[in-house]
């Protein structure tokens, strides 16, 4: 079997299923009306939303419609493990002004931990709420999906190189989806598993964070950031250690200038 997961469509055809999806996108709206009317990118962590709205996405992360076809394409024994620290409600606008949602129009991984070899992450974007306008490409996998409203894909995190083909139509409906991260420990890897689990969180948040400060940037610093992740995002298709390269020679750099300083003074 590959180490790559495989690219995978689903849909939810059952009626509580998109039930719950219909009351979160209700939901959704009522509560960031006012950043929809301000067309923003946004991410919101799962885990800080109020609790009713959590219990409705736990029945669609860990629906078995979902778990099921994970289960169908990994090896037998592994055990999978939703990442819930890390899941996003996602306002998308697909914008393409450098900052925003830039990235998703760019080839990329969304992870760098490609080595690791005990253990997968895949993502399930599940889209609450979508016009078929914008066309997701999978490159490894070889599929292409305009995805609507109640379906769901299925991506391995760090090796399934992707991309987001359209234009913005400001007819289209407001893009509403969850980001969901499982994580899948092959069998006989359980203390590499759980090393995979901590590094997966490092990256993840480090990378979130600056992409979320530098997001329509507005600020030279914000603008300096932004750069740094378009420049790490292309580094990381040539090969996933040399954006970790980058940083390690900055941060040496930086210790060298910063001891020079010192002995000289």
């Amino acid at each position: 079997m590959s180490r790559c997961f495989p690219a995978t469509v689903g849909r939810f055809d059952d009626a509580d299923d998109r039930a719950v999806i219909d009351g979160l996108v209700r939901w959704t709206e009522a509560r960031y009306a006012a950043d929809l009317a301000q067309r923003p990118s946004k991410h919101v962590y799962v885990r800080t939303l109020p609790h009713d709205a959590i219990a409705r996405i736990d029945s669609l992360r860990d629906s078995p419609t979902i778990r099921s076809l994970i289960a169908a394409r990994v090896p037998a024994g592994s055990t999978i493990v939703p990442m819930k620290h890390t899941d996003e409600l996602y306002l998308s606008h697909y914008n393409k002004d450098r900052g925003g949602d830039q990235g998703l129009f760019d080839k990329h991984y969304d992870g760098n931990l490609r080595f690791l070899a005990s253990s997968i992450v895949v993502r399930a974007l599940i889209y609450l709420q979508s016009d078929s306008t914008y066309k997701v490409v999978f490159a490894d996998s070889g599929i292409e999906r305009a995805f609507t409203t109640y379906e769901f894909g299925l991506l391995d995190f760090h090796r399934e190189l992707h991309w987001v083909e359209g234009a913005f139509n400001p007819a289209d409906r407001q893009r509403l989806l969850l980001k969901c991260n499982y994580l899948v420990t092959l069998p006989g890897a359980a203390a590499m598993g759980r090393a995979a689990l901590a590094a997966n969180t490092a990256v993840f948040y480090v990378v979130k964070a600056a992409m979320e400060y530098s997001k329509s940037p507005r600020t030279p610093a914000q603008v300096f950031i932004g750069h740094l992740c378009n420049l790490f995002r292309r580094l990381n298709i040539v090969h996933p250690a040399l954006p970790l390269a980058v940083v390690g020679g900055a941060f040496a750099a930086l210790a060298g200038a910063i001891g020079f300083g010192v002995a000289v003074l």
